[in-house]
């Protein structure tokens, strides 16, 4: 029997990790990367400003794996239907049983120009990327479209940067929305909001991107917006080997009787019936769920697969809060309770090296935590 995972990231590794310990030792566990490791994505903003937390945030997939087997190659399509998948050098690979944990794209949501001239910031290329176009304009405009956690994160490292190297950069953030964080707690939205602002950063909100060019940013009031840079962090789509969509999964987190899909590549609802939000946070804990399934299901067929399937968990969605940085500041939702500063320096700390922990990364934990503070 042979199960696949499809990712390594949040979901796709903590999937693999469990299945490990889940799976009899006869049964073959493969996991497809496009990469040899695990990037800590929500650190990946760090490495504009600090190019050498590439060495924290990226932790190579053997050293945290022990019995699965890793393939580095490019998910071109997954087929469940079929239980075959399509890799881009190895050609079809088949499974009995899967996690299809891919992530999500950048959505750029056919604006004209967008695509071809700004940067996103999913892999640390892109960091690289937008550090390098600052370096080279350092005096000069950035314009970020988009103000989720990604966004807020990357203008608070761009205006950190220009404060450290004492330039006259501008940072703009712009934001479709009433207000940053669209969806999240109005308390929260209000600390980031002073935050950004206390920063240096132009926040416009309720503002709308239509196009751009290589000079410029137009909004749908007609007015331009020169920039030197320009970072998109503006929306999520599917992963390509999803055709670009994100299929809903109910809280089993299962589209066909043997393939998963888990994290932000699926819009998920939870057992209450709630949309749950793509984030690091839920993508944990469903993975939890899918590798407890996927592991039911095989003990299930290895027993011969009569009677009634098992019953299989289902994913509820909690969060414990929410941390974001802003430069060298932070702001941190628990419950009602609002935190800025150091109290929510800790937090973000916490939660990385509590994850990187999680995976066997245990100096990487240590090491972020000290960066972290």
């Amino acid at each position: 029997m042979h199960v696949a995972v499809f990712g390594a990231g949040y979901a796709g590794l903590t999937v693999a990790r469990r299945l490990e310990r889940a799976l009899p030792s006869d049964v073959e566990l493969t996991l497809v990367n496009d990469e040899p490791y695990h990037l800590v994505q929500h650190e990946l903003h760090r490495a504009v400003r600090r190019p050498s937390v590439a060495d924290t945030i990226r932790i190579p997939l053997t050293t945290v794996l022990d019995r699965t087997r890793v393939v580095v190659d490019r998910v071109e399509s997954v087929e469940p239907a079929a239980n075959t998948a399509e890799l881009a050098d190895d050609g079809k690979l088949s499974y009995d049983y899967a996690a299809v944990c891919l992530g999500a794209e950048t959505n750029f949501y056919g604006l004209a120009g967008v695509e071809e001239h700004a940067l996103p910031l999913k892999r640390l290329a892109d960091a690289e990327g937008i550090r390098q176009r600052f370096t080279e304009h350092e005096d000069g405009r950035f314009v970020i479209g988009g103000a989720g956690l990604s966004g807020v994160q990357v203008a608070g490292e761009l205006a950190a940067l220009a404060e450290e190297r004492d330039s006259d950069a501008e940072v703009q953030l712009v934001e479709m929305a009433d207000s940053v964080a669209p969806g999240f707690d109005e308390r929260f939205q209000r600390a980031l909001h002073e935050a950004l602002t206390d920063a240096g950063i132009d926040v416009r909100t309720g503002t709308v991107i239509a196009e751009a060019d290589a000079d410029q940013v137009t909004l749908e009031s007609g007015e331009s917006l020169p920039y030197d840079g320009f970072v998109w962090t503006g929306g999520i789509r599917g992963p390509d080997a999803l055709g670009g969509e994100r299929p809903e999964t109910r809280a089993h987190l299962r589209v066909d009787d043997d393939t998963f899909v888990v994290g932000d590549a699926a819009r998920v609802v939870d057992a209450d019936g709630e949309p749950v939000p793509a984030s690091a946070q839920a993508a944990l804990r469903e993975a939890k769920v899918a590798a407890a399934n996927i592991a039911a299901l095989v003990d299930y067929d290895r027993q011969g697969g009569d009677g009634f399937e098992p019953r299989l968990d289902r994913y509820s969605f909690t969060s414990p809060g929410w941390v974001v940085t802003v430069g060298d500041d932070a702001v941190a939702q628990v419950g009602p309770t609002v935190l800025r500063g150091q109290a929510a320096r800790a937090a973000k700390a916490s939660v990385g090296a509590a994850h990187l922990s999680s995976v066997g990364a245990i100096t990487e934990a240590s090491q972020l935590a000290r960066d972290e503070l």
